[in-house]
C-alpha cells in the first residue's frame, strides 16, 4: 500500500519547507535522506578515486561504484551491467549516441524519424549529424495531444529510415508512447531505436529487454540522485563496436607514440576521465530507495493525481488543459489571456512551484499551437492537498492579480 506520509517523511526539503507545494519535478526531484546519506557517508568517510588505488579507501570505493551498474540493471531490466554506461545526465547519453553511432554510420539520404514533440537533447544533436553526414530528419504526424497513431507511424517507417529516435514519455505532454510496438516495426525496417526516458525512468517502470530498444538514455537528478549523474544504456553490441566521442584516461588500455591506441572494453571505454563517484553512488542509493516503495506503485499515484486534478481543472473555464487524457504525472495549461511566465510568478506568490516556458520543446508549437505553457508535474511525494492548493490558486486567477502580485 502507497503510505503518502511515510513516503514524505524521508524528503529534508519537504520537512524544511512545509509550505511550498512543488510541482516542478519534471525538471529536477527532491532527494531522500537515504541518497543523501550515502553521498555524505562518502564525502564524511570514503572518498577516494575508483579504479586507480591499490589502497582499502579506492578499493570500497571501486566496488561500491562498481556494484551500482548492477542495481542499474536490474532497475532497467538490461541484460548485463556491461551495457550501463555511466554519464551525466540523458542530454550527455543522447549527445554520445548521436556522435558515437550516428556519425559513424549514417550517410547521404539516411533519415532520422524523430517527432516535433522532442526535447531539445534529443533532436539538436541529429540537427548536427545531419549536417556532417548528409542524411535529414522526418517526422512522425502526432495528434494535438502528443499521441502518435500506429498507422501514422507505420506510414512515416520506410527503407531510408536508419533511426528512430523518440521520448518514452513527452516531458510537455506526458503521453506514453506505444513504444513496444514501434520499436518492433522500426526493426523490420532495420532501424536503431534510441529512446529519451527521462520522464519515463523515474516514474514507471522500464523493461529495456522487453522493449527490445538498441539505445535509452535517463538522467539522475530526475530520479533523486545528485545532480551530473545519468545511465546510457545500449545493447552490448552497439557499444563494443562503436568508437566513443571522448577519450582520456580510464578509456584506454594502452596507447604509443605513434597514436596506437587500444580501447578497453564496453562500457568502459565510453567513461573517460575521473568519474563522478559521488554521483553514481548517489544513483544508486536513489533507485533503491525507489525499488523500496515500486515503481507500479509510484506510476498508479502519480496517475490518481493526475486524474484528480484533471477533474478539478475541467470545471474552470479559464483554464486550458493541453493533456487532460496522457497517462502521466504532467497538467500542462495555461490560464485565458496571461503569459504563462506570469501565472507561474502568481502560483510562486502562493509557494506553489511549477515550471513555465517551453521546456525545451522549441518545435511543439507546431502541434499545440502555443510556444508557452505552465507545467506542474507530479512525484511520489505529492499529494491532492498540492493539487487542492494548485486549483485553488487558479480558481480565481486574474491578470490585475498577476500584475498586483508581480509588484509585491
Amino acid at each position: 500500500m502507497f503510505d503518502e506520509t511515510a513516503v514524505r517523511s524521508h524528503f529534508p526539503m519537504i520537512q524544511n519547507h512545509p509550505d511550498l507545494v512543488y510541482l516542478d519535478n519534471a525538471a529536477t526531484a527532491f532527494k531522500s535522506d537515504h541518497m543523501i546519506q550515502v553521498v555524505n557517508d562518502f564525502y564524511l568517510r570514503g572518498t577516494s578515486n575508483v579504479h586507480r588505488g591499490d589502497y582499502g579507501l579506492s578499493i570500497k570505493a571501486s566496488n561500491d561504484f562498481d556494484h551500482v551498474r548492477d542495481i542499474v540493471k536490474d532497475f532497467i531490466h538490461a541484460k548485463s551491467s556491461k551495457e550501463i554506461v555511466f554519464t551525466s545526465g540523458a542530454s550527455q547519453s543522447l549527445n554520445w549516441i548521436a556522435y558515437s553511432y550516428g556519425l559513424n554510420h549514417l550517410k547521404k539520404d539516411d533519415v532520422i524519424l524523430t517527432t516535433e514533440a522532442e526535447h531539445a537533447s534529443n533532436i539538436l544533436p541529429w540537427f548536427k549529424v545531419c549536417e556532417a553526414t548528409g542524411a535529414k530528419i522526418e517526422y512522425i504526424p502526432m495528434q494535438n495531444d502528443g499521441s502518435i497513431h500506429m498507422d501514422d507511424f507505420k506510414n512515416a517507417m520506410h527503407d531510408k529510415v536508419k533511426i528512430f529516435a523518440i521520448a518514452y514519455v513527452s516531458n510537455v505532454l506526458g503521453v506514453v508512447q506505444p513504444l513496444k510496438q514501434m520499436i518492433q516495426i522500426a526493426h523490420e525496417y532495420g532501424a536503431i531505436t534510441v529512446i529519451d526516458a527521462a520522464q519515463a525512468v523515474p516514474h514507471m517502470p522500464v523493461d529495456v529487454r522487453d522493449l527490445d530498444c538498441d539505445y535509452l538514455a535517463f538522467s539522475g537528478h530526475k530520479l533523486g540522485a545528485a545532480g551530473g549523474s545519468g545511465v546510457l544504456y545500449g545493447k552490448y553490441d552497439l557499444l563494443e563496436n562503436n568508437d566513443p566521442p571522448l577519450y582520456g584516461g580510464g578509456s584506454n588500455a594502452r596507447f604509443d607514440l605513434c597514436g596506437n591506441i587500444l580501447l578497453k572494453h564496453a562500457p568502459f571505454k565510453y567513461e573517460a576521465g575521473t568519474p563522478n563517484v559521488e554521483g553514481v553512488l548517489s544513483l544508486g542509493a536513489a533507485i533503491e530507495f525507489l525499488q523500496s516503495i515500486g515503481m507500479e506503485n509510484i506510476f498508479e499515484h502519480e496517475k490518481q493525481l493526475k486524474r484528480y486534478a484533471v477533474q478539478r481543472l475541467q470545471p474552470l473555464t479559464h483554464v486550458h488543459l493541453y493533456n487532460a487524457t496522457s497517462e502521466s504525472g504532467l497538467i500542462t495549461f495555461n490560464v485565458d489571456g496571461i503569459f504563462a511566465q506570469d501565472v507561474a510568478s502568481y502560483l510562486n506568490r502562493h509557494n506553489i512551484a511549477v515550471r513555465s516556458g517551453n521546456h525545451c520543446a522549441k518545435i511543439l508549437v507546431e502541434i499545440i499551437g502555443t510556444s508557452e505553457t505552465v507545467r506542474a508535474s507530479c512525484y511520489l511525494y505529492n499529494t491532492k492537498a498540492d493539487i487542492d492548493r494548485l486549483v485553488d490558486a487558479l480558481t480565481d486567477i486574474t491578470l490585475e492579480k498577476c500584475i498586483e502580485a508581480a509588484m509585491v
